[in-house]
């Protein structure tokens, strides 16, 4: 049963009064919204299309930037196009360790340093890294100028990160952030990702899970099946799905598992989701397929739809949208490394 724009107004409520730390100037409770700050299709004038995806996501009276693009310079444009004050945040999800989903991080923290950002926890990853010194094996015999650390190295060893002055903290399994949002931490069994770790973030609402994927590397069946371990209800999932180079029936099988077996409410793909695959899901979806292109604005509530951006007839990609969209992956990551491991089967 769909609840009433009051529950919404309600569960904002709720979470600002529950202790959390809140930018000074929130977003209206009333208005929970996602933000698409960065992809390569888009409708609105003015913005910079690149490969590479980044979204505002207000809701519950939090403002979470999840992922920065590919660029500082374009992520900086778009967001201040669009009216995005990144300097106002709760916090920062870094979805994975990819370029076209990191590459803004200089942006980011230039107007907003000491942001709370969350990230996979990964072996010696860019996001920094920390092991105890026990791990490596000892020899007491050795002279002190011949041991590491003279023989006396700290408890735990800390490795540095690409951006060592950041406020970053590593996650490494599911875990509830802030009342009602959860980082679901997964990590990919695909050849061309194989141990890639990825963040994925799913918010309670009183509509059910809002779930905002980066590229879906470990699967969209092994992310929906730990979102729905919180919420058996999944009412949005906007976001890249990574089915670029994925053959007919892969994509028929996501297609059944989100519409039919799952029963999602209502899709809003971008990024890596791939024109095929925009185009089963709308006609699987119809008018619960959300345009969510470059500088759309998507309303949250019971009935999301688009209140920017994503104006216009029902249509998975425009003729321009198509031409840019194939332009840019063509010169990306996503393109090259799937496209080899088509070929080579």
């Amino acid at each position: 049963m769909k609840t009433s724009a009051f529950a919404w107004v309600l569960f904002g409520a709720l979470l600002t009064a529950s202790g959390t730390a809140l930018c000074q100037a929130s977003t209206d409770a009333s208005q929970p919204r996602i933000t698409v700050l960065y992809d390569a299709f888009g409708r609105t004038a003015g913005l910079q299309k690149d490969w590479g995806y980044s979204a505002l996501v207000e809701v519950g009276g939090r403002r979470i930037l999840f992922d920065t693009g590919d660029n500082p310079d374009i992520l900086a444009a778009n967001a201040k196009k669009l009216g995005a004050d990144l300097s106002r945040l709760d916090f920062a999800v870094l979805s994975h360790r990819h370029g076209d989903h990191m590459g803004g991080m200089e942006y980011l923290l230039s107007v907003n340093p000491n942001v709370k950002i969350y990230a996979p926890k990964e072996n010696f990853g860019v996001y920094g890294f920390s092991l105890p010194s026990k791990f490596y094996r000892k020899n007491e015999t050795l002279p002190p100028s011949m041991r590491y650390y003279d023989g006396k190295p700290p408890e735990t060893m800390v490795f540095g990160s690409a951006w060592p002055r950041a406020n970053i903290e590593l996650i490494d399994q599911t875990k509830e952030i802030a009342p009602g949002v959860h980082l679901i931490a997964l990590v990919s069994e695909k050849p061309t990702t194989l141990e890639l770790k990825e963040l994925s973030m799913a918010i309670r609402t009183p509509d059910g899970i809002v779930l905002v994927v980066g590229c879906a590397h470990p699967g969209l069946d092994k992310i929906v099946a730990a979102a729905q371990a919180i919420d058996p209800h999944i009412h949005l999932i906007a976001g890249g799905f990574h089915m670029v180079v994925a053959p007919d029936a892969a994509i028929a099988d996501a297609v059944a598992l989100l519409h039919d077996a799952v029963k999602v409410d209502y899709i809003a793909p971008g990024h890596c989701t791939g024109e095929p695959t925009f185009a089963a899901l709308l006609q699987s979806f119809g008018d619960r397929y959300l345009y969510a292109g470059l500088g759309t604005v998507i309303a949250l509530g019971p009935q999301p739809h688009p209140i920017a951006g994503g104006a216009g007839p029902s249509v998975a990609l425009d003729a321009i949208d198509r031409l840019e969209y194939r332009r840019l992956l063509a010169q990306s990551d996503d393109a090259r490394s799937d496209s080899a491991l088509a070929l080579a089967r």
